[in-house]
């Protein structure tokens, strides 16, 4: 992670007020553009600001698997003494077995 220090100056935007970050900011952060997010005073002269980057609309495959491990995580929560159980070293050996000599595509 770099850490370049990019100069701010207040500026008047629109009927409020606000930030505003040179360009260069963006161009080594690309995924900073359009973003939303939240300022929070830490400090008399001392602010923490989180940057929401947006991402890109997941496909309906990322989309399903992230409903289905979400009702699973949920299900899990509901009744811990059934559903979870600890992973082993037993289990991690042979999942190990398992995947032996697989070979993935990128």
């Amino acid at each position: 992670m770099s850490k370049k220090q990019y100069n701010l100056t207040w500026a008047k935007i629109g009927n409020g007020s606000g930030f505003r970050l040179n360009s260069s900011f963006f161009k080594d952060n690309p995924q900073f553009q359009q973003a939303s997010g939240a300022v929070e005073v830490i400090g008399p002269d001392t602010l923490l600001v989180r940057l929401n980057p947006q991402s890109p609309e997941p496909s309906e495959d990322e989309l399903i698997l992230s409903l289905f491990l979400d009702f699973v995580t949920k299900q899990a929560l509901l009744a811990p003494e059934t559903e979870l159980e600890a992973y082993t070293e037993a289990m991690a050996k042979e999942d190990e077995e398992l995947i032996a000599g697989v070979e993935l595509d990128n």
